[in-house]
């Protein structure tokens, strides 16, 4: 009973994923201008090249959050269970959080914090 059930869930939401791809292709409207090809930033006409480089310091920086940003969920769970659990937890949550130092050190000590 368990092994058909998976089959059918399965089937139906690659049946209601197709479905909604398609009635969206074809009940959408569909136009093609040349004010629709320009690059939209704030409403305004582009000056210059509209192909411009970003420093990759950029991005990092925001990896490096999206991270640390993502661990710091994992801190919430354990906060709750943390008087259940006892003395085995805490020492797990300083081997993560000593890992994450790590990983913070790390991207210090390669300027990935550096905002120039």
């Amino acid at each position: 009973m368990g092994s058909e059930a998976i089959i059918v869930f399965f089937i139906s939401g690659i049946v209601l994923v197709a479905g909604a791809n398609f009635l969206s292709n074809l009940i959408s409207h569909k136009s093609d201008s040349p004010q629709k090809r320009e690059p939209y930033e704030s409403g305004m006409k582009t000056i210059g090249s509209t192909w411009v480089q970003f420093k990759v310091g950029y991005y990092l920086f925001a990896i490096l959050f999206l991270i640390f940003d993502v661990e710091v969920t994992f801190l919430v769970p354990w906060a709750v269970v943390f008087g259940d659990i006892g003395g085995v937890a805490f020492i797990e949550i300083l081997i993560f959080l000593i890992i994450l130092g790590l990983g913070l050190l790390y991207a210090w000590k390669k300027g990935a914090l550096k905002w120039e």
